[in-house]
């Protein structure tokens, strides 16, 4: 100790603490070294902590960072840490896009497949409804061709012909169509033909005449329509009859008629004696 750190013969004592008592704030490297009189010189580390580190509280001092900014690679970690952060949320990110988009794939799939079971369930019970309504005017089509009958006979009157009117509304609304006319041009899938000829007022295969009508329930077929096909052509002529019945006989027409001529008795004979004798007879 030197006599200028001295005064009065009594030792100067200085605060090397880091940290203001009074304050509670980091001091300076500058401040560190104020002086007390009556203390003591700079006081040793003392403990275990003071033992193990070679150097006291002089190492201690010169190893602690001096103030803010003393240091220029402590802000090294915080870089670090926000650059792993950073890292982690971008794969947090990715992965939750990922995700969005594989649930996303997965709705469209189940609302297609649902739009497809709805299409055919709505299809399926249409058809249902179509062949159910289909068997039941199936068994409605001979009364309807009797209605007919009826009334190409001028037979449906009174209460018969309101009956058949109503029936008739009533499957039309149901959907029940008749088709076949007169002249339209043969077609094997809705006509049925039951007679055949030859005309040459036609140029292709025709219904010259409708039997009976068909019926149908939008595209399905109940019943064709029974027709009458014509064919172009010559028409055939009926063939004369041969033999033994034909109306000629075998000499002449007047043989034929059973004797119908007049036959001549030759002059003379018993032919002559038959008469007198007759006349004779008418005198006695």
């Amino acid at each position: 100790m030197s006599s200028s750190e001295e005064t009065n013969g009594r030792p100067v004592i200085r605060d090397l603490r880091r940290i203001d008592p009074a304050t509670g704030q980091v001091r300076d490297s500058g401040q560190g070294g104020s002086a007390q009189p009556g203390s003591r010189g700079p006081s040793k580390p003392r403990g275990k902590h003071a033992a193990s580190r070679p150097g006291g509280a002089a190492s201690m001092g010169a190893a602690a960072p001096a103030g803010p900014g003393a240091r220029p690679g402590a802000a090294r970690p915080d870089a670090d840490r926000a650059g792993a952060e950073q890292a982690g949320a971008a794969a947090d990110l990715k992965a939750a896009e990922q995700q969005l988009a594989e649930r996303t794939a997965d709705l469209q799939r189940v609302t297609a497949e649902y739009a497809n079971y709805r299409k055919r369930v709505e299809r399926d019970r249409a058809a249902v409804r179509e062949q159910a309504v289909a068997n039941v005017l199936s068994g409605l089509v001979p009364v309807l061709d009797d209605i007919g009958r009826a009334r190409e006979h001028e037979e449906l009157v009174g209460g018969f012909k309101s009956v058949a009117e109503s029936l008739e509304a009533a499957v039309t609304k149901l959907g029940l169509e008749s088709f076949g006319e007169d002249g339209e041009p043969f077609d094997p899938k809705v006509h049925e033909a039951l007679m055949h000829s030859y005309s040459r007022d036609v140029t292709e295969p025709t219904c010259i005449k409708i039997l009976q009508p068909g019926y149908r329930v939008g595209e399905r077929i109940l019943r064709p329509a029974r027709v009458e096909v014509a064919e172009p052509g010559e028409a055939e002529a009926p063939a004369e009859p041969d033999g033994p019945g034909s109306a000629e006989g075998p000499d002449g027409p007047d043989d034929a008629a059973g004797g119908g001529g007049v036959h001549h008795q030759p002059s003379g004979g018993s032919g002559d004696a038959s008469g007198r004798r007759e006349t004779s007879a008418d005198d006695d």
